[in-house]
């Protein structure tokens, strides 16, 4: 069975509190369950100030088959911001002072370690977008079919060398980059005429997150919307507008795991198999997992959590 890990964020001692609340012990450096094996949602760096220290436990787990672990927008970011641009002029994810400053924490966290940084950029281009395991579905941001089939149909994963055989990745106007910012930064709408906010970084937003596994036609925007409490202050009661296209979640689907929704408070389930793991750790969260036993139907007491 697998235990589910939210965003770490180089957060190492929350990390390691965690493994061990969850029954995990080192054997050899490596942190390992008898029974049991965790499956990492992504955004293992960035915002902490341990990101290399993370990356290393993690990666140490996944090659001693202890782990999985996807690829989250951080990681995805991370091999844009370090990987020059094929076509010419810069680097696929352009290095702007916004850019800089989110990759800024990991930068530091591996201040003299350049080739270790190289080679563990390297290891980001080989984690899988998402997983469809036994009996459960792990994803960084969006369960989207349709977005996914896109990815699938590009060949992007047949090739370790992707980021510069396929530099329209990084384009979200390409059709392939806009699948994958569906998956990994999740479904995103653009907000009402004047109504905007500032998300976690103080970046000025005038798109938000979009509740996906539970959205319905007719829906009204503070129904759907996902953001700080003065964005949900600012929506206007009516209905989205009915081009804007839906997702939803079927309910005998297998259970599905994600996070980038940074939420708060005490973790629950969003759906009966829909949760999200992303409780902030780096803003004064918690890091947390869910503790999957086989059930379709998720648990509250299932939700294991540590301070961050």
């Amino acid at each position: 069975m697998y235990d589910l890990i939210g965003h770490v964020h180089g957060e190492l001692d929350a990390l390691e509190r965690l493994l061990r609340k969850l029954g995990y012990r080192q054997d050899a450096g490596v942190w390992r369950h008898p029974d049991r094996q965790a499956v990492f949602v992504g955004d293992l760096i960035d915002r902490g100030d341990q990101s290399r220290q993370v990356v290393a436990t993690v990666r140490a787990m996944v090659a001693a088959g202890s782990a999985h672990c996807i690829m989250g927008n951080h990681e995805f970011n991370a091999i844009g911001f370090h990987t020059p641009d094929p076509r010419g002029g810069g680097y696929l994810r352009p290095r702007s002072d916004k850019n800089h400053r989110q990759h800024a924490a990991t930068l530091e966290s591996y201040r003299g370690h350049a080739a270790q940084l190289a080679d563990d950029v390297a290891w980001f281009q080989g984690l899988p977008f998402w997983l469809a395991l036994d009996g459960v579905r792990v994803v960084h941001a969006a369960w989207s079919p349709e977005a996914m089939a896109v990815v699938e149909a590009s060949g992007v994963r047949e090739r370790r060398d992707w980021p510069t055989a396929f530099p329209e990745a990084f384009d979200e106007s390409a059709s392939l980059g806009a699948a994958l910012s569906e998956v990994l930064k999740g479904v995103e709408w653009a907000l009402p005429d004047g109504v905007s906010f500032r998300d976690k970084d103080g970046n000025h937003r005038t798109e938000a997150r979009v509740a996906w596994w539970q959205v319905a036609p007719g829906d009204r925007w503070p129904a759907v919307a996902m953001g700080p409490p003065s964005l949900t202050a600012a929506l206007p009661d009516e209905a989205i507008p009915a081009h804007y296209p839906v997702l939803q979640y079927p309910a005998e689907a297998p259970p599905v795991f994600f996070g980038h929704y940074w939420l708060w408070g005490e973790p629950s389930s969003l759906a009966t198999n829909v949760a999200c793991l992303d409780y902030s750790v780096a803003k004064g969260g918690q890091l947390v997992a869910y503790r999957w036993a086989g059930e379709q139907r998720l648990q509250r007491a299932h939700f294991v959590a540590v301070a961050g």
